[in-house]
């Protein structure tokens, strides 16, 4: 495989090129519903969101969950996300967006969180495998963080500069994954943070994907060869 001269962008998944927000309040309520939580709303989580997702249960709770409970909350979560994804589709404007990406000669792949097993046939059903050099979903349990997913992803991709990747991302784990790796982040307002809890992370925000591609571009381009 030849080299990536002119960019790499690495996608998130969920809340960035997926609009799965209803399908995430959905499952964390009926998760938090099983330890009798009051439920949430869309603003509160974008204001709470964190990963480990456990941490962001202790900000709920006043406390870490046991492991039992963590087990409890994690299941019903992605069994009753599983029910609502259906309803979701992609963000507007994405399948043009990969389409452009890649004419112009540049790559792209995704990196998620979600399950791997459940991530590539949904990815394949929108009919946008083949913009990507590579899909890679969360293999083992859940709960990490994406930095060490993101170092394995970029070294199974031979020929993509770090320094002219960027990870386009709506939580603030994808910047830290990406400068984790040497690789540089855009964050995008519309999934699970909101702009407050974004601008502090120090990379552009911005609140349309439109935008953040125009980002990403600059970026790669000014990034030493």
């Amino acid at each position: 495989m030849g080299t990536h001269p002119v960019g790499h962008i690495v996608w998130d998944w969920n809340g960035t090129l997926f609009h799965d927000n209803d399908a995430i309040i959905g499952a964390t309520n009926a998760a938090f519903a099983e330890l009798g939580l009051e439920p949430i709303t869309l603003e509160r989580y974008r204001a709470l969101y964190c990963v480990p997702v456990p941490k962001f249960y202790e900000r709920l709770m006043g406390r870490l969950p046991t492991d039992t409970e963590w087990l409890v909350m994690d299941e019903t979560f992605h069994r009753h996300y599983t029910e609502h994804r259906a309803r979701c589709g992609l963000a507007e404007g994405v399948t043009q967006l990969l389409a452009d990406w890649g004419a112009a000669g540049r790559s792209q792949s995704i990196l998620s969180m979600y399950g791997h097993e459940e991530l590539v046939p949904l990815v394949r059903g929108f009919g946008i495998e083949r913009h990507f050099l590579r899909v890679d979903g969360r293999t083992g349990p859940s709960g990490g963080t994406k930095a060490e997913h993101m170092v394995r992803h970029l070294g199974a991709l031979p020929g993509v500069d770090v320094r002219r990747t960027v990870v386009i991302g709506d939580a603030a784990d994808d910047a830290l994954a990406a400068l984790h790796v040497g690789a540089q982040a855009v964050l995008y307002t519309g999934g699970s943070h909101g702009r407050a809890s974004l601008e502090p992370v120090g990379v552009p925000v911005v609140d349309t994907l439109q935008e953040a591609v125009a980002e990403a571009e600059r970026m790669a381009a000014r990034a030493p060869r």
